[in-house]
């Protein structure tokens, strides 16, 4: 069974994963927890420093994936070593918190996911570079051309997206005055030739179903029952 939440900021908001608000009776490895972007799992200089949460998720009896969303480390994220799993490359964080890489199509659990983390912050001007913001928080050109590449290969039809930012119709509909940008565009391209079943994103700090695809998940945890 697959989960999907929103960003956890860990630890401002890692308690919705607290066996008080999700029950982990019954649950195995087999089982997946979607966190979409801004996990803060990778944050500080020191793995000392980031160890406690890691292995707080690692000792939950499910497995923990998540895109990476604006507010990470990027740099250190990077320089986990590539791994393949499940049909697309990860970061393995912990055995069983894994970042999903962007531009990547993963098959789980008889799924098709497709995955494009990054988004543009728009506190950047309160933050220090290479400190609490990085410019990878925005991808590469290489990483657009991985997308369209692995989305071709499996003729432009997965069952899932996951991404951190909206596309453009999303984004804008939020906040009409808010800023789109190259990555909002982009996914707006993928929802306009991508067929797809549902659609999950967080990064507007939102729990809304926007149409029968879209759904930006906060706090809510939504199991996926579109099979």
């Amino acid at each position: 069974m697959l989960y999907i939440t929103g960003d956890t900021h860990c630890p401002i908001d890692i308690h919705k994963l607290n066996s008080r608000h999700f029950p982990c009776d019954g649950l195995t490895r087999d089982d997946y927890v979607i966190i979409c972007g801004d996990a803060g799992l990778v944050w500080y200089k020191t793995d000392k420093e980031d160890d406690f949460w890691q292995n707080w998720l690692q000792g939950k009896p499910w497995t923990t994936l998540f895109v990476d969303g604006n507010h990470e480390n990027h740099a250190k994220l990077d320089e986990y070593p590539v791994s393949e799993w499940m049909g697309g490359n990860v970061h393995f964080i912990k055995p069983d918190v894994i970042h999903l890489m962007r531009g990547q199509v993963y098959e789980i659990d008889g799924l098709k996911l497709f995955t494009m983390g990054g988004a543009a912050s728009g506190d950047k001007k309160y933050r220090k570079e290479n400190v609490s913001w990085w410019a990878r928080e925005m991808p590469s050109p290489e990483e657009y051309d991985t997308a369209m590449e692995n989305l071709a290969k499996h003729g432009n039809k997965v069952d899932m997206i996951l991404s951190h930012c909206a596309p453009t119709w999303v984004h804008c509909t939020i906040d009409v005055l808010r800023e789109t940008n190259e990555l909002t565009d982009f996914l707006q391209k993928i929802y306009e030739t991508v067929d797809f079943r549902k659609w999950y994103f967080g990064h507007y700090h939102l729990d809304r179903q926007f149409d029968e695809r879209m759904r930006c998940v906060y706090n809510d945890i939504v199991p996926y029952t579109d099979r």
